[in-house]
């Protein structure tokens, strides 16, 4: 049975994950765009599958190392101090160049999976669960004894992001094309990029704070 402090961290999980299921440059008005042209509401949730798989790909590549790491206790604090503090110097990054890199827009309609990795890749996505995770795979937590290893913990963690950040973006996304269309984003498009900065910045403070004073 997972104490309080893992049981929080995996709530944080979920609730990253749909903050970035709710968040436009995830990808979900592509889903309503697949839908409205396909005429049909099917190709909503077909479109998110790929866009899933990609996101899920994104987290796994950045949490598998670092949780794998996390295993050898010695260097456990500074591989935390670490973490944290990549995700804080790229949460600054996002905060003052909140451009979009330009290959993105060259990737075929096709190939949503491998759009869906390279834009949660350069938003920096699975940098922002590095600190939950780094925390559930803590040995004190009981979490690599749950997930068997720090490889299983890293795609349990990604899985129950995904699924999460799915479910959400399907319900925006379903809403938008069901009863409001696409025409609402051209007159008010949801800019997240500085709170998603922001957001970055404050888990790697946080993940600094938590292994500098709370030991290994």
């Amino acid at each position: 049975m997972p104490d309080g402090n893992t049981a929080a961290l995996w709530l944080l999980v979920v609730a990253i994950g749909a903050y970035h299921g709710l968040n436009p440059a995830m990808g979900w008005p592509l889903a309503v765009a697949n839908g409205l042209a396909a005429r049909r509401g099917s190709a909503v949730f077909a479109t998110l599958m790929p866009l899933g798989a990609g996101h899920f790909l994104a987290m796994a590549v950045v949490l598998v190392p670092f949780t794998v790491l996390s295993l050898y206790l010695a260097w456990n604090r500074p591989i935390r101090i670490g973490a944290g503090l990549l995700v804080l110097l790229f949460g600054l990054y996002r905060l003052v160049d909140r451009r979009h890199p330009r290959f993105l827009a060259r990737i075929r309609p096709t190939q949503l999976a491998l759009w869906s990795f390279l834009i949660a890749t350069s938003h920096g996505a699975g940098l922002m669960l590095l600190p939950v995770a780094l925390g559930l795979c803590t040995p004190a937590r009981g979490s690599v004894q749950m997930t068997g290893s720090g490889l299983g913990a890293a795609l349990v963690v990604s899985a129950v992001h995904t699924v999460a950040m799915m479910g959400a973006g399907l319900v925006v996304a379903w809403i938008v094309y069901r009863y409001v269309g696409l025409r609402m984003l051209t007159r008010g498009w949801l800019n997240l990029d500085v709170v998603w900065g922001a957001s970055l910045v404050v888990a790697g403070g946080v993940s600094i704070a938590i292994a500098w004073w709370g030991g290994a």
